[in-house]
């Protein structure tokens, strides 16, 4: 049977392990899952694991020379948006310069290149947005990440594509950060009340449904841009008292505010989301609702807990 080499590249991350149970057992993909840690955070999955910093050009290099991949699904980046405004060499090392890098190496192999972005290349005036919408990032983050993805288009390569998505959540083993649906539960569980922004709306993205859309477009050889997000068209407020009624949690914790209140470095686009017909026309995307998702993510935890 003919097979693709895949590398995913910061597979300990919560899309990073997704890709991975999505494309670790399926027999037309030899997957090769790559991170910063020694070992990786994950158990199980078919694939083996190797150290990768993807802003080390020479390693980066030996990986094409060793592995020679068919597909890079570039999921390695620096997310922390505030965190990216104080360590703006880092942030750009890894979000821009880094991908300029895997671009070049997938030239010289005739290797795909599926670069993760992010709404954050929005201003948040027009939102939803389609793939079509002009970026303007207002933040240090947002901008390293439309660096990235200037780097994937004009590198070259003829076999290229850039995935946008919005407020992504769901479960994973051992991750260095926490997300918004567990912040939620976590708060609301132990009684705490916490306040979240009426001002800034969302496409919330479940995990497992943008590894879908992902494994779809390297199955079907897409190229181009593509928005895979949520269908919902929410404020982050009301993303979060929806999580508190399926779960069954006390709402009244949740105390309405807005962004003017947070003392954070980094702007955030007020009405981002994505509108995603051509994910659904020219992918067969479906999106999970965000009830059958939280409740099948915390499922999730349960059972890795017990």
């Amino acid at each position: 049977m003919l097979y693709q080499r895949i590398l995913i590249t910061g597979a300990n991350g919560l899309l990073g392990q997704q890709l991975v149970r999505c494309m670790g057992n399926r027999p037309e993909y030899d997957v090769l899952a790559t991170g910063r840690d020694n070992l990786p955070r994950f158990s199980g999955g078919s694939c083996g694991y190797m150290q990768l910093d993807i802003s080390d050009v020479d390693a980066v290099q030996q990986m094409f020379v060793d592995f020679a991949p068919d597909v890079v699904i570039n999921c390695a980046a620096m997310t922390q948006v505030d965190d990216c405004e104080d360590n703006r060499e880092v942030c750009w090392n890894v979000n821009a310069l880094a991908v300029e890098t895997l671009a070049k190496f997938c030239l010289l192999r005739g290797a795909r290149l599926i670069q993760v972005s992010t709404d954050f290349v929005f201003d948040g005036v027009g939102g939803p947005y389609r793939e079509t919408a002009r970026p303007n990032p207002i933040s240090y983050y947002g901008r390293s990440k439309l660096a990235g993805e200037n780097h994937a288009r004009q590198t070259g390569l003829n076999k290229w594509a850039i995935v946008r998505t919005v407020l992504v959540y769901g479960s994973a083993e051992n991750l260095g950060r926490s997300n918004f649906v567990l912040w939620v539960r976590d708060n609301l569980m132990a009684g705490k009340k916490i306040s979240v922004v009426t001002d800034q709306w969302r496409t919330p993205t479940y995990a497992p449904d943008l590894a879908n859309g992902i494994e779809s477009i390297v199955r079907y050889g897409k190229s181009g841009v593509f928005h895979i997000s949520g269908r919902d068209y929410l404020t982050v407020y009301d993303f979060a008292v929806r999580i508190a009624r399926v779960l069954k949690l006390d709402e009244s914790l949740i105390h309405p505010t807005d962004g003017s209140k947070f003392q954070q470095k980094a702007k955030r686009p007020a009405k981002s989301g994505f509108i995603i017909l051509k994910a659904e026309t020219e992918l067969g995307f479906s999106p999970t609702s965000i009830e059958h998702s939280v409740l099948d993510m915390i499922d999730a935890l349960d059972r890795s807990n017990s």
